[in-house]
């Protein structure tokens, strides 16, 4: 019985691990707040958000199922955007939706990975909108 409690224990110990280092990696890595400002796109759609240094954002030809609006037809809508650090979950944008397309929805998520900003429409799924910071102009 010993040897059994021993082995169990270990391997609640080593599943505990393997989930800390999961969710560690997991996240997008560090994300540099001041750094997310600028224009993002999906040329292959047309989407586009705009991420401005004020706080505020705008979102112009995107699709409505991949933002979690419902249909498929491109909206625009806008608001305020706030950088969220979460070790958890991995950091984020949180954007408060003031006006558009959308209707009644409050707010969403907008996870930065890279020189890209991803839309989660099913937050366990795979990303449903890429959009790519583009160029300076």
């Amino acid at each position: 019985m010993t040897r059994k409690r021993i082995g169990g224990r270990w391997l609640a110990a080593a599943l505990t691990a393997s989930a800390a280092l999961l969710s560690g990696c997991a996240g997008l890595g560090s994300v540099d707040p001041d750094e997310l400002p600028g224009v993002y796109r999906d040329d292959a759609t047309g989407g586009e958000i705009v991420l401005a240094s004020d706080g505020t954002f705008s979102a112009t030809d995107v699709s409505g199922d991949a933002v979690g609006g419902g249909g498929t037809d491109p909206v625009d809508f806008g608001g305020r955007w706030e950088f969220v650090a979460s070790s958890g979950s991995g950091d984020f944008v949180y954007l408060t939706v003031d006006e558009g397309d959308l209707g009644e929805v409050g707010g969403m998520k907008l996870y930065p990975s890279g020189r890209a900003v991803e839309f989660h429409a099913d937050p366990d799924g795979p990303p449903s909108l890429v959009l790519t910071r583009t160029a300076a102009a």
